[in-house]
């Protein structure tokens, strides 16, 4: 506000909103903030380590710095310490990969004037078929923002002092939430339902995480595959549901619910909206991504999924927030 009548900088900050994707991820690609990590600590340092053009290199700092991801101190530039635990490289929080397929979504934003007038994704915007190549980046890139939450849900359940139990994770991905969980407890085996494609990306990296023989796979859709009866201990549906409409949603949750052993828990982790859809923030500006790209999700309430969830069987759920957009739910 200026003598109490507002000011564009703020419309002008979110029009203008593509510039910090296109910062943040164009200097993921060049690998800056790890550079600066290691010591690059000048503009001319960071432009010879990244190979790439000073004033390149410094028209990039200088929006870095706009946006509170690196600092400047007497000449020298070092990374925030939000920058540093989640924008260095081959850390296993880093969302660099995930900064990078972002920047090349971009220009799908275009497409989202005729989406909302339909109602419904161009034929060309929806990702969520197996033989897509996209699939290699983004669930790699995805698998970063699950690692602290894959924890908190291990330490709700106590999962390290669970013994042999049993986990199948639908849609698991780049199988991170096994392999957060096998690695915490030596005595669990873990059953991975996805595409093969994506099964042969968590194949690959759980074995070389050393988890790879206490994982099997199930190729198939999760729409169509049977999960059997009394099977599983614990049933993962992490950032699924929000691909899915309710009727697809409550279809799952009563075959997980015939799927677990007496006792077991459904763990749902996804991004949540209040019950008035008057936040949290990035949960509900996320309903757009699905409006672009999937053909009946959304970003889903509380009371969506405790509407869901009770009609399908379960008695007791609980949601926990995590250190991320991410929310927990838990029934059994």
């Amino acid at each position: 506000m200026s003598d109490g009548r507002p000011t564009s900088d703020r419309i002008m900050r979110l029009i203008t909103g593509y510039w910090a994707t296109g910062l943040v991820g164009t200097a993921s690609t060049y690998a800056l903030f790890t550079h600066i990590e290691d010591g690059a600590r000048t503009a001319e340092q960071l432009a010879d380590r990244a190979g790439i053009s000073l004033r390149g290199t410094q028209a990039l700092l200088d929006g870095l710095v706009s946006l509170e991801l690196i600092e400047l101190h007497a000449g020298e530039y070092r990374n925030t310490e939000e920058a540093a635990a989640f924008l260095v490289d081959h850390r296993a929080t880093s969302l660099t990969g995930f900064a990078k397929v972002k920047m090349g979504h971009m220009g799908s934003v275009a497409a989202l004037p005729d989406v909302v007038r339909e109602g419904a994704p161009l034929t060309t915007s929806v990702v969520e078929v197996a033989d897509n190549p996209h699939w290699e980046a983004l669930v790699q890139a995805l698998a970063a923002q699950s690692v602290a939450v894959a924890e908190v849900a291990a330490d709700a359940l106590k999962l390290a002092d669970a013994g042999e139990v049993s986990i199948l994770d639908i849609g698991g991905g780049s199988g991170i939430y096994s392999g957060t969980w096998l690695d915490l407890n030596p005595a669990a085996r873990s059953t991975q339902l996805d595409w093969s494609p994506i099964n042969d990306i968590a194949r690959r990296l759980l074995a070389e995480r050393g988890v790879g023989d206490r994982v099997d796979y199930i190729a198939g859709d999760l729409h169509t595959t049977e999960l059997g009866e009394a099977a599983y201990d614990y049933v993962v549906y992490s950032n699924i549901a929000h691909q899915e409409g309710p009727e697809d949603n409550m279809a799952l949750f009563a075959k997980v619910r015939k799927a677990l052993k007496p006792g077991g828990t459904l763990v749902v982790s996804d991004y949540v909206v209040d019950d008035d859809r008057s936040g949290p923030q990035f949960a509900l500006q996320f309903a757009a991504e699905m409006l672009l790209k999937s053909r009946h999700g959304s970003t889903w309430r509380r009371a969506d999924y405790h509407g869901w969830l009770t009609k399908t069987g379960y008695e007791e759920i609980t949601f926990q927030p995590t250190p991320s957009p991410t929310t927990l739910i838990f029934a059994r």
